[in-house]
């Protein structure tokens, strides 16, 4: 597990070891009321018994609020990514092959006694262990899985029982789960690409959050605390962004992951969300130009043209100085347009 990856797409701090991860609040993580209800509703789920289930679209924030609800339960947290190449066995364990033991007796000089014993090796996978030690498992994208092979969560959810094979080391058939187990759910829409359709038995054991884009502020604070723009700037591409959202084709729509692109680059390049910056215009087609067929008659992008339209919309000159002749600027100051 690449700790460095998990530190980049989560507003938690993760501290990993051998087995699991612990997640820690960071400096960065923006806690507006948007998402402390959200939170506050999970935790009381979570904390009643019953495994909470986060749904929506690409860039809702789904894994984040995953990991930061985690954190504040203060247990270890297991993580599982849903693969479409899943069986039982990549959650509970499997036969690794064998341990083969051999004993000589010469004690006696004339008499040779040989004894020979072959075991087959159990190993262990993240759900065993995590039901074992009472971790919060966090199953990202769980419906990327087949549905048979999450057949496994349903005892362990309901009866708070996981079925093993014999073939374990310690030769039991089954784990009674740690009562302080715990699972968070993560998942896609249904039409995205890779996206199964789980089995109704195991939905019926989750409580769902619907999640959707951040309201205006929540992203507006988020995209100061990644990229570090100014608030005024940062509702620019808030704005931009949000605008753009009813104008992606199939599942291609800008999120906040968009926002922070954009607030990133052009902090580093030391552009401004301004109407008439050429860096931001250009950050602008790049980020937000998604895959899509949709173009104008003389075949450029509609994409491009309507980023260009939301620009002038969500950043215009200063009202007040239209009509008047400009004041002199100093040699060491640009002139830049105020945005409304």
């Amino acid at each position: 597990m690449n700790s460095q990856n998990l530190k980049n797409t989560s507003m938690e701090r993760i501290q990993p070891n051998a087995d699991n991860i612990t997640p820690e609040a960071g400096e960065e993580f923006v806690n507006t009321p948007y998402i402390q209800e959200i939170t506050e509703r999970a935790l009381a789920y979570l904390e009643v018994g019953y495994p909470v289930h986060f749904a929506g679209p690409a860039g809702t924030g789904k894994t984040t609020l995953a990991f930061h609800v985690a954190a504040k339960r203060g247990r270890p947290v297991t993580l599982i990514h849903g693969d479409d190449e899943f069986g039982s066995s990549d959650l509970v364990g499997r036969d690794a092959g064998y341990r083969k033991h051999k004993l000589i007796d010469n004690f006696i000089h004339s008499v040779l006694k040989t004894e020979e014993e072959m075991k087959s090796l159990w190993v262990d996978n993240r759900l065993t262990m995590a039901c074992q030690n009472g971790d919060t498992v966090i199953y990202d994208e769980f419906t990327r899985s087949r549905p048979e092979a999450n057949n496994v969560l349903l005892s362990v959810l309901e009866e708070k029982i996981l079925n093993l094979p014999k073939l374990r080391r310690l030769g039991e058939g089954y784990l009674q789960v740690h009562p302080k187990f715990r699972a968070i759910f993560t998942s896609n829409p249904e039409e995205y690409a890779g996206v199964h359709k789980t089995q109704d038995a195991l939905m019926d054991r989750l409580i769902t959050i619907q999640l959707g884009h951040y309201d205006q502020e929540t992203g507006i604070e988020i995209t100061m605390a990644k990229s570090g723009l100014p608030r005024s700037e940062a509702e620019v591409v808030v704005d931009v962004v949000s605008k753009l959202r009813d104008f992606g084709v199939n599942n291609h729509h800008p999120t906040i992951r968009a926002c922070i692109a954009i607030g990133r680059i052009l902090t580093h390049l030391g552009g401004h969300a301004q109407r008439n910056d050429p860096i931001f215009q250009r950050v602008c087609h790049d980020v937000l130009s998604m895959n899509t067929a949709k173009v104008t008659h003389d075949g450029k992008s509609l994409m491009l043209q309507k980023i260009n339209e939301i620009i002038q919309q969500s950043c215009k000159p200063n009202v007040a100085n239209i009509g008047k002749s400009p004041k002199p600027q100093k040699t060491n100051q640009a002139a830049q347009p105020a945005c409304i």
